[in-house]
């Protein structure tokens, strides 16, 4: 559920990006629908890699205090 709501929300994010940018533009905001699901899509896809990058930096996380843990037990024995 956490990678679905992180999907949407980096595309509503999107949308809001998109918003912005036609507001600067004063151009009408439902003019062009196609250019509204573009932006949807890249910011979604930045949603699910920044996801996955997560999941990743954690499991990096977890390996290496496991790394500095052996070492202080190893280093503790032989003291």
């Amino acid at each position: 559920m956490a990678l679905l709501s992180n999907i949407l929300g980096f595309s509503a994010l999107g949308l809001a990006a998109r918003f912005g940018q036609l507001g600067i533009q004063k151009r009408n905001l439902f003019d062009n629908l196609s250019g509204h699901a573009i932006a949807m899509g890249v910011f979604g896809y930045g949603g699910y890699w920044a996801y996955k990058w997560d999941l990743r930096a954690a499991e990096l996380l977890s390996q290496k205090r496991a790394e500095i843990e052996a070492r202080r037990q190893s280093a503790s024995g032989t003291q």
